[in-house]
C-alpha cells in the first residue's frame, strides 16, 4: 500500500496542473471503495484546479473558478496510482477515472483492486468523517516528544502498532514504522507506555528523518508504485530491516527477524533492538 511518502511524491508530481482548466471528466467504473459520485463531472467541468494539498494519505484538490467551490478527495487505496499524462492515451483495463484538461494533459487513476476513492466534498474537507479524527502530520511541529509521551501513557499495546494508529499520528505505515523503530533502537513489541520521554524524543526524531529520507528518494517502489511522472522510488534500496528477513543487520550483522504484530509483518534486529524485559507485549 502506498504510504505517506508515496502519496506526497504523487501530489508533488501533480502540481503542474495547478491553475489548469478541466475540459472533460471520464468515469469508467464507479465502484471503488465508495462509489464515485455520478454528478462529479458537473462539479468539475469548466473549473480549475486551484490548489493541491495532502492530509495523511489523502490528496485534496481545491476546485473552482476564482474561489474554491469544493474539494476533490483522492485516495490511492491498496494499489492505486495517479498518473499525469501528456495526452489522452488509450485507457487500459484498470484505468477507472480521468480528468482531462484544456491543454490536453490527463490525470488518470489506475486502481486494480478498486480500494481507492474519488469523492466530492462541498464543505470544509477537514471536517469530513474521513479526516476529522486524524492525528497530526508526522513532519510538522505538533508531532513532538511531549505529544507522543502524553498520548501513549495509557497505551499498553506494542509501540509498533501504536505509532501506526492514524488517530495518534498519520502516515507512519508498516514500512516506515519498522524502519523508524530500528533507527531508534526500540524493540517493536515494547509496550508503548513503557517508553521514556527520552525514547519518545528519539523515536519522533527518527520517524521524521526516515520519512524525509523516503521523500528525498521518491518513496518506496514495492510492487507497482510509481510517481505521477512514471518514475519509481528508490528508498527500498536503503532499508535497514523491512523485507530483509534472515539478511545480516547493516549495523551488527545479526540476522533480521520477522514477527507478526497487528496482522502485519514486522522486521527488527534482536541485537540492536533488544526485547523488552518482563511479560511479552500484547499482540
Amino acid at each position: 500500500m502506498p504510504e505517506l511518502p508515496e502519496v506526497e511524491v504523487t501530489r508533488r508530481g501533480l502540481l503542474p496542473v495547478e491553475g489548469a482548466q478541466i475540459a472533460h471528466v471520464t468515469i469508467r467504473h464507479h465502484g471503488l471503495r465508495w462509489p464515485i459520485p455520478a454528478d462529479l463531472p458537473q462539479h468539475l467541468h469548466g473549473r480549475r484546479v486551484l490548489k493541491l494539498t495532502r492530509r495523511a494519505k489523502y490528496i485534496l484538490a481545491e476546485i473552482g473558478t476564482t474561489d474554491t467551490e469544493g474539494v476533490l478527495l483522492l485516495h490511492l487505496g491498496m494499489s492505486g496510482r495517479l498518473c499525469l499524462l501528456e495526452r489522452d492515451f488509450p485507457a487500459e483495463k484498470h484505468d477507472h477515472f480521468d480528468i482531462r484538461f484544456e491543454d490536453g494533459r490527463v490525470i488518470r487513476l489506475r486502481d486494480p483492486r478498486r480500494f481507492g476513492a474519488v469523492l466530492w466534498l462541498d464543505n470544509n474537507p477537514l471536517q469530513h468523517a474521513l479526516l476529522s479524527s486524524l492525528g497530526p502530520e508526522p513532519l510538522e511541529a505538533a508531532f513532538n516528544a511531549d505529544y507522543l509521551y502524553q498520548h501513549i501513557r495509557t497505551r499498553s499495546a506494542p509501540i509498533k502498532t501504536t505509532i501506526m494508529d492514524a488517530h495518534l499520528v498519520v502516515g507512519v505505515g508498516n514500512i516506515y514504522a519498522s524502519e523508524s523503530l530500528f533507527r531508534a533502537r526500540i524493540h517493536p513489541e515494547r509496550p508503548a507506555n513503557a517508553l521514556t520521554l527520552a525514547q519518545c524524543a528519539l523515536l519522533v526524531q527518527e520517524i521524521k528523518l526516515t520519512l524525509q529520507a523516503a521523500l528525498d528518494a521518491g518513496g518506496s517502489s514495492l510492487r507497482d508504485f510509481f510517481g505521477a511522472d512514471g518514475n519509481p522510488g528508490y528508498f527500498q534500496q536503503t532499508y535497514n530491516v523491512y523485507g530483509r528477513t534472515g539478511e545480516p543487520c547493516r549495523v551488527c550483522a545479526s540476522p533480521i527477524l520477522n514477527i507478526r504484530l497487528g496482522q502485519r509483518s514486522t522486521f527488527y534486529c534482536s541485537y540492536c533492538q533488544p526485547r523488552p524485559a518482563g511479560p511479552k507485549a500484547k499482540k
